[in-house]
């Protein structure tokens, strides 16, 4: 019998909060963490790509480590992203936040910027070696950002054929195909397919198959009700829900980007400062302005938490 937890539902994104400037600012990380949990929230995913995991220091990472999972201290389950191109480097990584209590590892496949990128074959090694020392399960994103194509048919032969591989976020092109033909080819070895990407094709990959979505901090609280209502099998309620929230995922996933959520939250009182990390610049004043006004109108939590 398979007694393994299954992890379904939301899971954002935390983003990581800094001062204005650029040092860790925990106060704020630690507000980010209970304005998501006071959301609803499944569970929670920090040091992500949205996280801008890619500017932190390994120090700062364990810094981040230490706050978010202390602070959480069990109360909902947590994805800690523990990616690297090195294995090695990666396993000291999932070892870490295993003894801190993390619930999950998410992990791109091996990459380092547009020459260095693991095939399907280095790629199945990189998993297979990491989880011979973990006994956590593992998520694998398959997303653009690695230049890594993994095919349906090798993600579903990991998840067969590796322990603790069971969980993938999918945020590629065609996702709703990818994530329907990853579950036919994988069977019950898939115990969660996963979307990010904001959830910008939420609804249609619900229909393909997932049991979860991971998109950004910046509104869980209208996110969940479309995955709790198609769950429910209230589908023409959720389809609802899912096209009046259009406009507001399309304008952060294509004008926004990771700063968004950064923007809402400082002006919901949630965290001191929006700051992001050069080389990544802040967001142009009429983004700033657009997001605002989407925000008030659809009245999420992120903006009057604070007050």
């Amino acid at each position: 019998m398979d007694d393994r937890k299954t992890f379904r539902g939301v899971f954002p994104v935390a983003p990581t909060t800094f001062t204005d400037n650029e040092s860790l600012d925990l106060n704020s990380q630690r507000r980010v963490l209970d304005c998501m949990i006071d959301q609803g929230v499944d569970g929670i995913c920090i040091l992500a790509n949205y996280s801008e995991q890619f500017l932190l220091s390994d120090q700062e990472r364990d810094i981040l480590i230490d706050t978010c999972l202390d602070h959480i201290a069990g109360r909902i389950s947590v994805i800690v992203t523990c990616s690297h191109y090195c294995t090695r480097i990666v396993i000291e990584r999932a070892k870490r936040a295993a003894d801190k209590g993390a619930n999950m590892i998410m992990l791109m496949p091996p990459y380092h910027g547009s020459t260095l990128k693991a095939d399907e074959k280095l790629a199945h090694e990189h998993f297979a070696k990491i989880s011979k020392h973990t006994n956590l399960p593992i998520m694998i994103q398959d997303a653009p950002i690695s230049g890594v194509n993994l095919s349906a048919e090798c993600l579903a032969k990991m998840a067969t054929n590796i322990p603790n591989v069971s969980y993938f976020k999918i945020e590629v092109s065609n996702t709703a195909n990818k994530l329907r033909s990853l579950i036919d080819l994988g069977g019950e070895s898939v115990l969660g397919p996963f979307d990010g990407e904001e959830s910008i094709t939420l609804f249609p990959d619900l229909e393909a198959g997932a049991t979860g979505t991971m998109p950004s901090a910046m509104y869980p609280d209208l996110i969940k009700p479309i995955v709790d209502n198609y769950q429910a099998r209230e589908y023409a309620l959720s389809l609802e829900q899912y096209n009046q929230l259009l406009p507001l995922i399309n304008f952060e996933n294509r004008q926004c980007g990771l700063q968004g959520t950064k923007v809402i939250m400082k002006a919901g009182g949630v965290i001191k400062s929006d700051k992001v990390r050069h080389p990544l610049t802040k967001m142009p004043t009429p983004n700033q302005n657009r997001i605002l006004e989407l925000a008030k109108r659809y009245d999420m939590i992120a903006l009057r938490w604070g007050k």
